[in-house]
């Protein structure tokens, strides 16, 4: 049976967004770079409409970075091999109102939560599950296996939340690590 993982960056009163929008929590060279390895290690992502709008950046991402190698940070190096990666990886969105989609894409109208029902009893790597609103559903009808909080060192006091208000999730607490731009991940299974 395949894992289904939920996984962002939050702030430390659990919002995944601010009031005023999400410009709060960029990784840096080594976050991103953790975040490479996660990625890489994917069978599928699933996303919903907004995070796949979100996410067409790194479609393109390599053919916008014209630095010459000797002007090229460790953050840049990073962000390209994420756009590799994420070009790479396969990516259901869940959509009614998108048209096409493009990439290693499939546009999805039908019910999220049987399509994971079906996808979690098939061959292969770990699913992702991008945007709050599909993890909410997914949630809901116990489907997501893990959840991987990035908690960066900030209060919002209001926003997008991580978990739906009207959900109670029991978690086991099974991987922490602490990176250097202070930002603590935190891995949870559902007990």
């Amino acid at each position: 049976m395949r894992t289904v993982i939920y996984s962002m960056g939050v702030s430390l009163d659990c919002y995944i967004a601010g009031p005023d929008g999400n410009d709060w929590g960029a990784p840096d060279a080594e976050l991103h770079r953790f975040h490479n390895q996660q990625t890489s290690e994917l069978g599928l992502h699933l996303l919903g409409r907004r995070l796949y709008e979100v996410m067409a950046f790194w479609e393109t991402a390599e053919e916008r970075n014209p630095s010459a190698p000797a002007s090229v940070s460790e953050l840049d190096v990073a962000q390209l091999e994420f756009a590799r990666i994420w070009k790479q990886l396969p990516k259901l969105v869940f959509s009614k109102s998108l048209e096409a989609v493009e990439g290693n894409a499939r546009l999805s109208r039908a019910d999220p939560v049987q399509t994971v029902q079906a996808l979690k009893e098939e061959d292969g790597g770990p699913i992702a599950v991008g945007g709050a609103d599909l993890a909410a559903t997914l949630t809901a009808h116990q489907l997501i296996d893990e959840y991987h909080l990035f908690v960066y060192p900030v209060a919002l006091g209001g926003g997008k939340p991580f978990f739906a208000d009207d959900t109670r999730v029991n978690l086991e607490l099974l991987e922490t690590r602490t990176f250097s731009n202070r930002v603590v991940y935190l891995r949870y299974r559902r007990a």
